[in-house]
């Protein structure tokens, strides 16, 4: 059946955000968007787990989002991200991210303070009703502390606005009964997951790797939604291990910042509590480089 949100099916990126001395890079920023566009990506995610969001101001969070947007001018989509455990801030950014010109917006689930599953729904629907813009449901558990269960987001479907999830459960079970029960698109929030969820049905990937490789990631995608089923897992076994490899080194952005650092797409700057790779994980990252023919 006909998806709501498969407009924004193919591959997403999920950016990093490139500091220098300190202080947010405008031009490696712009860079890093016109890699993306030049490479055929389908969708930017700004202001993320991988754009270090924590730790950005709320006037630096809405001057990337503003940033990416310019930079992107309507040659790829921008799924901005603006979720936080305040609902009233998650309101604001998503606004702002309206109002600049974005897309969609990217909406983690409530952190720390672990709402209830009508909690969860409220949130959710707060901010729905008050924007515009197709919402994109971000249940990633393992930083939240807690799961939007499936009944839950069966319920949000019915909201107009919101169209998608970013599916980081690990839970092909939870990712089943969400395609089976809605018309929603689900997106995978794991690299290495990418195949095996699009094989349910989901729609593609919002991805971390996708910095550094986004057309062999994008061909995977693309492989999968054309039910290419041999090209789509030569692509996967490809993929695999430079997943496994860099992405298990440390805590995302981590690993992806310092791989793009190697490549000339990033600095590598970090913001605390964010630290750099210790020397042994750098040279584990630089042979994965290696071996995947990126150095």
């Amino acid at each position: 059946m006909a998806r709501k949100g498969s407009d924004f099916a193919g591959l997403s990126v999920a950016m990093t955000t490139p500091f220098k001395n300190g202080k947010i890079d405008s031009e490696l920023l712009k860079k890093q968007v016109e890699f993306q566009v030049n490479s055929g990506t389908n969708c930017l995610c700004p202001v993320g787990t991988t754009g270090e969001s924590p730790t950005l101001s709320h006037e630096e969070h809405e001057r990337v989002i503003s940033e990416v947007v310019q930079a992107a001018s309507g040659r790829i989509k921008v799924m901005a991200g603006t979720g936080s455990n305040s609902t009233s801030e998650a309101l604001r950014l998503t606004k702002w991210a309206e109002k600049e010109g974005a897309d969609a917006a990217l909406m983690v689930a409530p952190y720390y303070n672990k709402p209830t599953q009508e909690g969860f729904y409220e949130h959710y629907k707060a901010v729905s009703e008050n924007v515009g813009i197709p919402l994109c449901v971000y249940n990633i558990p393992g930083r939240t502390a807690k799961n939007i269960e499936p009944d839950t987001i069966i319920r949000l479907a019915e909201l107009d606005n919101i169209t998608m999830v970013k599916e980081a459960t690990g839970s092909m079970d939870q990712a089943s009964q969400i395609l089976t029960m809605t018309d929603l698109t689900v997106l995978s929030g794991d690299d290495s997951l990418t195949l095996p969820l699009m094989a349910l049905h989901g729609e593609g990937v919002i991805s971390v790797v996708g910095n550094i490789v986004p057309q062999d990631m994008n061909q995977l995608v693309q492989s999968a939604l054309n039910d290419d089923l041999q090209g789509a897992r030569s692509m996967h076994s490809r993929l695999f291990p430079l997943c496994r490899d860099m992405l298990s080194l440390a805590t995302n952005p981590i690993p992806i910042k310092c791989a793009m650092q190697m490549l000339g797409l990033d600095s590598g700057e970090l913001r605390l509590p964010m630290t750099e790779l210790e020397d042994d994980a750098k040279a584990r990252l630089r042979r994965t480089l290696t071996a995947y023919g990126l150095l």
